[in-house]
């Protein structure tokens, strides 16, 4: 079974940082692209950033110039800073990666979430 461990997440004031961690289980070389996503109350999950593992990002444009995401390719962890918080931030945050080679394939798997709660 693999698990995606997640760290990081709780109550911040607004225009305040968090910094969100995820353990990816695997290598550099079992380990594709890994994301931050996140889901508000009655919204759909929505890509929040992504990094590949040569450490091409792409993030959504709520975020750019406040968030960070950074890759560990020798421990396999994924993190996300997150600054200048504002309340519609507030989600539960999901690690995802893709997990698995180029021969054999790719499975995509997910973290349970942390949530991240921006107060006014």
């Amino acid at each position: 079974q693999v698990q995606l461990v997640e760290s990081g997440g709780g109550l911040v004031q607004a225009g305040g940082s968090l910094r969100l961690s995820c353990a990816v289980p695997g290598t550099t070389a079992s380990v594709g692209t890994t994301a931050w996503y996140r889901q508000a109350p009655g919204k759909q999950r929505e890509l929040v950033a992504q990094i590949t593992s040569g450490g091409s990002t792409i993030y959504a444009d709520s975020v750019k110039g406040r968030f960070t995401i950074s890759r560990n390719n020798t421990k396999i962890t994924v993190d996300l800073q997150m600054s200048s918080l504002t309340p519609e931030d507030t989600a539960v945050y999901y690690c995802n990666a893709n997990i698995g080679n180029t021969k054999f394939g790719w499975t995509n798997y997910w973290g349970h979430g942390t949530q991240v709660t921006v107060s006014s």
